[in-house]
């Protein structure tokens, strides 16, 4: 059990039955065919949706579930989607993957990445191969706890991953065929201490900023942004900056602007997204104050911001509030401006994801078991895209190119 009340449920309590039995029940091996090939490395869909007159084009699209938990799925559910319509449509069930919570795909678009968020933490890699086939590769213990988000560093040689209930983070090596070596490092965030009533270290996030020189790890327990310069020979983390969030904030998740300067930070407990300056010469970042949800007052767990590809428009996923909140961004990714919060079509929103042009909107609705899809508008706005996918306990969803 976290030793900080979370608001989703840990991995092996009962939860909300999952709404994808017929398509559970046709789960069987671990190297399974995908609906649609996923596009050769670095291809990218034409900007906007398809042509109502011409064929559309679907791409592959994963989900993250618990595979512990009442209701929850049995591996990583796989699935397609259309590129100008946002309708999915459901594929068979990776298993061997036990609570992949988080997902992450490998630049290359070979390989993906799974979390096992559970007691002894780990990490698996799937290959994806050439004719849309997934053949799992193996696990890796992570060295700490529940692990709930991972990232391969630009370079493709090292996997990230952040351990939620240890307090610690994690380098793995990634050998030519994707697959995991052992650990080459875990860091345990000591200090400083946690905020109030957090228990402890929670790391929940460890990503690479944009100019690929520094790894920053949000930790929600110590109120705390880490910065780390990562070692590409020897795959070996050494801290170089820290940024102190206000006390009991919990900052949860971070999206940098595609400029590299700005980051923006999604705070769980206190129900606020900072502005955060980024200096690629030092990785210092530097945190502005806490901004509106556009949630009114109460505790909306904000969960995952997420950028456009633009840099223009940021949402927010809303938990408690079970809503997307839209900001415009100006100043040259230095400035938020709120604009509206939009009902997510679903009940706890666990995590977003943008299709590869910006064109749709993915949210992974946990309690609701489904995934909701929304158009991106050429301002911004958000246009519900048919009826929500089921899918058994969704914390993550990750369309792929």
């Amino acid at each position: 059990m976290n030793p900080v009340p979370r608001p989703r449920p840990a991995p092996g309590l009962p939860g909300r039955r999952g709404l994808l039995g017929g398509l559970l029940a046709g789960a069987a091996l671990a190297a399974v065919p995908a609906l649609a090939a996923p596009a050769r490395a670095g291809a990218r869909p034409a900007p906007g949706p398809a042509s109502p007159a011409g064929p559309r084009a679907t791409r592959p699209l994963l989900l993250g579930t618990y595979t512990s938990e009442g209701g929850g799925g049995t591996g990583i559910g796989t699935a397609a989607y259309d590129t100008g319509t946002g309708a999915i449509t459901p594929g068979p069930v990776i298993t061997g993957v036990e609570n992949p919570s988080y997902l992450a795909p490998h630049p290359s678009g070979a390989t993906v990445y799974a979390v096992a968020e559970q007691g002894a933490g780990a990490v698996t890699a799937v290959a994806i191969g050439p004719d849309g086939t997934y053949e799992v590769l193996g696990s890796r213990p992570t060295g700490g706890s529940g692990p709930t988000h991972l990232s391969v560093h630009p370079s493709g040689r090292w996997l990230l991953s952040a351990n939620y209930t240890s307090g610690s983070v994690a380098v793995h090596p990634i050998a030519e065929d994707g697959s995991l070596g052992e650990r080459t490092d875990l860091v345990t965030h000591s200090s400083p201490p946690p905020g109030p009533g957090q228990g402890g270290p929670h790391a929940h996030q460890i990503v690479t900023s944009p100019d690929g020189g520094h790894v920053l790890a949000v930790d929600l327990g110590t109120d705390t942004v880490y910065t780390y310069r990562l070692d590409t020979s020897a795959g070996t983390l050494t801290e170089v900056s820290r940024a102190a969030l206000t006390p009991g904030s919990g900052p949860r998740h971070l999206a940098f602007h595609p400029g590299g300067r700005f980051a923006y930070l999604a705070c769980e407990l206190d129900n606020t997204m900072v502005v955060c300056a980024y200096d690629p010469a030092t990785g210092a970042l530097t945190p502005g104050p806490g901004q509106s949800t556009g949630t009114g007052s109460g505790v909306s767990y904000p969960a995952q911001p997420v950028v456009t590809g633009d840099g223009a428009y940021v949402y927010l996923a809303n938990r408690g509030h079970n809503s997307l909140t839209r900001y415009a961004v100006e100043g040259d990714g230095a400035v938020l401006r709120l604009l509206d919060t939009v009902p997510v079509g679903g009940d706890w929103p666990r995590q977003l994801a943008l299709s590869p042009d910006s064109s749709l909107l993915f949210a992974a609705n946990q309690r609701s078991s489904t995934v909701t899809v929304f158009g991106v508008g050429p301002d911004g706005s958000l246009t519900g895209a048919g009826t929500p996918f089921p899918a058994p306990v969704a914390v993550c969803v990750l369309p792929l190119p």
